[in-house]
């Protein structure tokens, strides 16, 4: 999906160095007409008191107060605003912070153009289709399908890449048995795939999930439960 001049959206862009700001909001001119700006959590909190954004974009190290402090204050208020968080630092407690903030994205910078376009199309789809990405696989085991992270009793797990991938094909297509022919293709890609492959990777997913969360109907493929 491209998106082109969207004329009904609000966007909230909180940056406190003026020229990263000034440079953010050239960029976000390609696809929006409606930008705001905020420079420190203080400021934002205002701004998103008198227009009410769709999309939040933020900072975390920012005076005042903190790119966190003003997501936690703005989820308060609102449950729907897309939000994505830009930082310099990686550590797990920012991870689990996405997870209950209800985050579309984590962005380290220095940002990438085509990371920040995706994370923004996403926003899109999410207001267009009211989504969530925060999915609940059971209780105290949450996926964040856009930062592919798992937690399970607030701790991280870590999944290998087919792990995920085979995770999101079972999600977007939760309500049918997605085909063997699908998952060679999506997880495998360009290269074959063996049953006694496909088995270890079911089992070891489901040791981390659950083991009741994935069925499979013979000759028919996997289905996910939630």
């Amino acid at each position: 999906m491209i998106i082109i001049k969207n004329d009904k959206i609000k966007i909230l862009y909180v940056e406190d160095d003026e020229i990263t700001r000034e440079n953010g909001i050239e960029y976000l001119e390609n696809y929006f007409v409606h930008i705001f700006e905020a420079k420190d959590g203080l400021d934002a909190l205002k701004k998103f008191e008198q227009i009410t954004p769709h999309i939040i974009i933020t900072d975390i190290q920012m005076p005042k107060i903190d790119g966190l402090e003003f997501v936690k204050k703005v989820r308060e208020k609102d449950k729907e605003v897309q939000i994505i968080i830009l930082t310099a630092y990686s550590h797990k407690e920012y991870l689990i912070k996405a997870i209950e903030l209800q985050l579309i994205k984590y962005l380290m910078k220095p940002i990438k153009e085509y990371e920040l376009k995706s994370a923004l199309e996403l926003c899109v789809q999410n207001l267009e289709n009211n989504k969530s990405n925060i999915i609940n696989l059971r209780e105290n085991c949450i996926f964040d399908k856009y930062n592919h992270t798992l937690f399970v009793n607030n701790e991280l797990v870590k999944l290998r890449t087919k792990e995920t991938d085979l995770l999101i094909l079972l999600l977007n297509n939760k309500n049918r048995y997605v085909s063997y022919e699908e998952i060679e293709n999506f997880v495998w890609k360009e290269f074959p795939m063996t049953k006694d492959a496909l088995k270890t990777l079911i089992k070891y997913l489901k040791q981390k999930i659950s083991k009741d969360i994935i069925s499979n109907q013979t000759g028919v493929g996997y289905k996910i439960n939630v």
